[in-house]
C-alpha cells in the first residue's frame, strides 16, 4: 500500500457508504469511548452515520463500505478515489461484492419487474462488484461486519506510521489459541473455519456452532479438502455449494470452489 499517514496537522478521514447495510459503519460507532479518543486524533470530515457531511473534500484516508451495484456507485467511487490519499475497503460488500453478489451471472430484468411496482425507477448494474474491481484499493478489511477493534487497529497503525496487518490466518487458529473445541471434530458440524480468515475472534465456534465464512477466504485455503470432508459428513453437493456461496460468494477462492463442485456433479 502507499506510505502510511504523515501529516503536520490532524489527518483528514472520511467514511463512505455504497451498496450495503451500514453494519461496518456501525462497527465504528460501537467503539464508544475509543471513537471519542480517535476523534481527537483525526479530523473526521465525512461520516453520514455519525453526522459530519463533506463527501467531496480531499482526505488522507477514506474508509469505504459497500459494493458497487449502481451506475451512481460507479461514478462516486471514482470521485472518492481521486480525492483520497489512501482508500481502505471495509467489509464483505466492499471486498467481495457482498450478499448482493448472489445475483451475479443470473441478473434478469424480469426479477426487478416482479419485485418493484415501478421498475423503471430502479437503476442497477448487472453485477455487484468489490471496490477493487474499479479503483485502486490500498488495504482491505474483511468481515460481515468488520469488528470495531479491527477498524481501530488499522487507524492506529496508520497514525503510528506503519502499514496495517493483514490477518489472513484461518479461524481454526483462533479456536486453538482460545481453547475452543473444534465443532467439526467434537460435534460433527460442517464448519467453514478451515478456509475462512480470522478476525472475528472465532465468535460462532465459541458458541458451539459452525463458522459460515463471513470473513472471506483465508490464505492458502484448501477448499477442495474441506468440500470432500463436508461430503463425508453427509452434505449433498448442493448443500456444499451453498456453504461457499453465501456472504462472500464472489470471492474468487469461494467462487472457484463452488464452480468446481457443480462441474464435478454435473458430470
Amino acid at each position: 500500500m502507499n506510505a502510511p499517514i504523515e501529516h503536520s496537522g490532524k489527518p483528514r478521514v472520511a467514511v463512505h457508504k455504497f451498496s450495503s447495510c451500514d453494519g461496518c459503519q456501525l462497527a465504528f460507532l460501537n467503539l464508544g469511548e475509543d471513537l471519542l479518543t480517535l476523534a481527537g486524533r483525526v479530523d473526521l470530515v465525512h461520516f453520514a452515520e455519525a453526522g459530519p457531511l463533506d463527501p467531496v473534500t480531499d482526505v488522507d484516508v477514506a474508509f469505504v463500505e459497500g459494493s458497487v451495484s449502481t451506475p451512481e456507485d460507479l461514478e462516486r467511487i471514482r470521485h472518492v478515489r481521486a480525492h483520497s490519499r489512501l482508500l481502505i475497503a471495509i467489509g464483505a460488500c466492499a471486498t467481495s461484492g457482498g450478499i448482493q453478489g448472489l445475483r451475479n451471472g443470473v441478473f434478469d430484468a424480469q426479477w426487478v419487474t416482479q419485485i418493484y411496482s415501478h421498475p423503471e425507477a430502479i437503476a442497477s448494474l448487472e453485477r455487484s462488484t468489490p471496490i477493487a474491481s474499479h479503483v485502486k484499493v490500498d488495504f482491505e478489511l474483511w468481515g460481515c461486519p468488520v469488528s470495531g477493534p479491527q477498524m481501530l487497529a488499522v487507524v492506529n497503525s496508520l497514525l503510528l506510521g506503519v502499514a496495517p496487518r493483514d490477518n489472513a490466518d484461518k479461524v481454526c487458529t483462533e479456536c486453538k489459541r482460545q481453547g475452543y473445541p473444534c465443532v467439526m471434530v467434537t460435534r460433527g458440524i460442517a464448519c467453514m473455519g478451515p478456509v475462512t480468515r480470522a478476525g472475528c475472534g472465532a465468535l460462532c465456534p465459541s458458541l458451539g456452532r459452525d463458522c459460515y465464512g463471513c470473513y472471506g477466504p483465508a490464505e492458502n485455503a484448501n477448499t477442495g479438502a474441506l468440500a470432500a470432508q463436508f461430503a463425508r459428513q453427509g452434505l449433498s453437493p448442493q448443500a456444499v455449494v451453498q456453504r461457499f456461496q453465501s456472504i462472500n460468494s464472489q470471492a474468487p477462492v469461494f467462487l472457484a470452489a463452488a464452480d468446481k463442485i457443480r462441474i464435478q456433479n454435473h458430470d
